[in-house]
């Protein structure tokens, strides 16, 4: 009896599962995508908890990033010794400083000495010089170190592309004195290599250094063999760092190799380009002083066409003792280059704020 009765429920919770099954079924589908995009309203138009992110003041956040600044410190102790303590001697450049008088005794003449670089034409020469020279080491360096960090990229063998750049990379450690030397011995008119060679095939041997329209061809030859390999190497890193899934997707799509240069390598390169030649040319008043210098010495010749700022700074502080001026045009290159940074940065701004320095 006690199992009749037990069969009895089982059959009758079977029958109200399916009836229940059944009429579920039954449901039109219209009513389901009702209830559906009633439940998308619902979530939608859900109210939505913001929490409310306290803000640290200065205090917390130098504690919160104690040790970042730890290791900023040496930096910053550097820059203030060297940069900011010496900034009161910018004052020499308003005076005509005398010895035993000092820097705040000696006669204050306000824009006379810049009025006296000006009259003279002295400083615009040397902006010209300094600019231009520049304006060549920034652009043809640009354009060489980022066509070889492309062509080492798409160099297959591992070993021969560690020597090209270690090969590439080795002028940059030789020091401007050993350039000097190198380029003195291939140029010089007497004995140098260039000569010789020249004088062996019967030619005329060239003089080059009592010829002033011959630097402005050689010294960016000169910079160019002695830079290219560090600068490719920063460009190579930056284009090991695109995602490679891009690249294989476009070889997947048919993309031959100039096809991935110009649609893929060239575009991911561009957040680098800007800043380097936003750094660069915040320092386009700023001459390869340890370069001309060696390589032109005090060859007054010369002069013309190869003399830059920091060359005139150093004979008119060593040669000349004449401070007045070393000062005022040390100033005018500070204020030049710092109005050159602004005035690049604004426009990066307005064209991709993402690109800025600031």
């Amino acid at each position: 009896m006690h199992r009749t009765k037990m069969h009895g429920k089982t059959i009758l919770i079977k029958n109200i599962a399916n009836t229940i099954q059944n009429s579920a079924n039954c449901i039109p589908e219209e009513e389901e995508k009702g209830e559906e995009n009633m439940a998308k309203k619902m979530t939608a138009t859900a109210p939505v908890v913001q929490r409310s992110v306290k803000k640290l003041s200065t205090w917390q956040m130098m504690k919160q990033y104690k040790i970042l600044l730890l290791m900023c410190l040496p930096a910053m102790i550097f820059f203030f010794i060297f940069s900011y303590i010496p900034l009161p001697g910018v004052y020499i450049a308003f005076t005509n400083f005398k010895y035993n008088l000092g820097i705040w005794h000696s006669q204050f003449v306000g824009f006379k000495n810049f009025e006296f670089l000006f009259r003279t034409g002295e400083i615009w020469k040397l902006t010209r010089n300094t600019v231009l020279y520049n304006l060549a080491f920034i652009l043809l360096g640009n354009l060489l170190q980022i066509f070889i960090a492309i062509l080492l990229n798409e160099i297959m063998s591992y070993g021969f592309k560690k020597i090209t750049q270690s090969m590439m990379f080795l002028p940059h450690f030789i020091s401007d004195v050993l350039v000097g030397l190198l380029v003195y011995n291939l140029f010089n008119a007497d004995y140098g290599f260039i000569n010789s060679v020249i004088r062996s095939f019967g030619g005329e041997g060239m003089n080059v250094y009592s010829n002033p329209n011959a630097w402005p061809w050689l010294l960016p030859l000169i910079n160019l063999w002695k830079t290219t390999g560090y600068g490719s190497v920063v460009y190579f890193a930056a284009i090991c760092g695109i995602d490679s899934e891009i690249v294989e997707a476009a070889k997947v799509d048919g993309a031959n190799a100039f096809q991935k240069i110009r649609y893929i390598i060239l575009p991911q390169l561009k957040g680098t380009v800007i800043i380097l030649l936003l750094f660069a040319v915040g320092g386009i008043l700023k001459g390869n002083f340890g370069m001309f210098y060696n390589i032109i010495g005090k060859n007054s010749v010369l002069y013309d066409t190869t003399d830059i700022i920091e060359t005139f700074v150093y004979r008119s502080l060593m040669t000349n003792f004449n401070f007045q001026n070393a000062s005022a045009v040390g100033l005018y290159q500070s204020i030049f280059g710092f109005a050159i940074v602004m005035l690049c940065n604004k426009i990066v701004k307005k064209i991709d704020p993402d690109y800025s320095l600031f």
